[in-house]
């Protein structure tokens, strides 16, 4: 299958890679992005930490926009699962798990991440976090839930630190081990001293309805909250930047200046795959740099920009 080639080749179609596609568009670049319908932000009900949307937008609708947007300049966007990436010297290649084949001189990674989900039924887990019981980022949304009954899921050092964060909205939370509590004493007695409740059951089921969602412990015992955190962390999607042999951190993520420049030319990335802060704004700043470094990279490459004077 001949492949097809562009300037650029941007994997992922959320916040990150749709602004890196923007960019690249307006910098009069052939643009392609690739991606598997798999945007984390396609999740979110309604964010209100989007600047310029005071009454909050919906991810899917944020997503449509962005996409729409960045098409207006000529950039492509595909669904395709793209399951290798390769370099040889000068050409980038990504080949999708039907077989597809594209090149490009220079590749923008935005694959996102997945997240650690509690054991519930695809679409009832779906509902509940549409319905707002169930939400996965204190930061994003903690302010809808002040005053609220919170349990959090993740009885360790980060389901602590989450619980903690959320104590600033309300003084009602619960927190609650997975499998088992990992807490040091010091921990403990700072959870216990701030007002958050620790119980020693663990999880062992979650049952969601309409406006709650309840945990049933090991003991049989059952706790209704108005909406559940869980502290189960992520896995970021960096196979594809592994491949192309960039190192990961002890969390998954890619080193921060990774939009910035690799150690491979032509190589960037953006988004939740970058250690950092995995918000919508922080992405959409990633796409910004990552394309524009691709873009200048480009020009050096191609003799678009001033020589250097070594005389001064």
């Amino acid at each position: 299958m001949i492949a097809e080639r562009a300037d650029c080749i941007v994997v992922g179609a959320g916040p990150a890679g749709l602004t890196a596609a923007l960019y690249m568009a307006r910098y009069r670049r052939r643009v392609l992005v690739l991606h598997d319908v798999s945007a984390r932000a396609l999740r979110i009900p309604l964010t209100h930490n989007a600047p310029g949307f005071p009454g909050g937008i919906s991810g899917p609708d944020l997503i449509a926009r962005m996409t729409r947007h960045a098409e207006s300049y000529g950039a492509s966007v595909r669904e395709a699962c793209i399951v290798k990436a390769m370099h040889d010297g000068e050409i980038f290649r990504v080949q999708s798990q039907t077989g597809e084949n594209w090149h490009a001189r220079t590749l923008i990674l935005a694959t996102g991440l997945h997240l650690n989900q509690i054991p519930l039924e695809h679409g009832v887990h779906e509902a509940a976090i549409r319905s707002g019981v169930l939400r996965y980022c204190p930061i994003c949304d903690a302010y809808e839930h002040t005053d609220r009954k919170i349990g959090v899921i993740g009885c360790d050092t980060q389901g602590g630190n989450e619980a903690m964060f959320l104590r600033r909205y309300t003084d009602d939370i619960t927190l609650i081990p997975c499998s088992y509590a990992d807490l040091s004493e010091r921990e403990r007695k700072s959870l216990t001293d701030a007002g958050i409740r620790i119980v020693r059951q663990a999880a062992a089921k979650c049952t969601a309805s309409g406006d709650s969602l309840s945990v049933e412990l090991a003991n049989g015992e059952r706790l209704i909250f108005d909406v559940v955190y869980p502290a189960l962390g992520v896995r970021p999607r960096t196979e594809l930047a592994e491949a192309l042999g960039l190192a990961t951190d002890d969390s998954g993520c890619l080193d921060p200046q990774t939009p910035f420049e690799t150690q491979i030319p032509g190589l960037y990335s953006a988004g939740d795959i970058v250690e950092g802060l995995d918000q919508i704004n922080v992405a959409i700043s990633h796409g910004a740099i990552a394309a524009t470094k691709a873009h200048n990279w480009l020009r050096e490459l191609d003799g678009e920009c001033l020589p250097t004077d070594a005389g001064h």
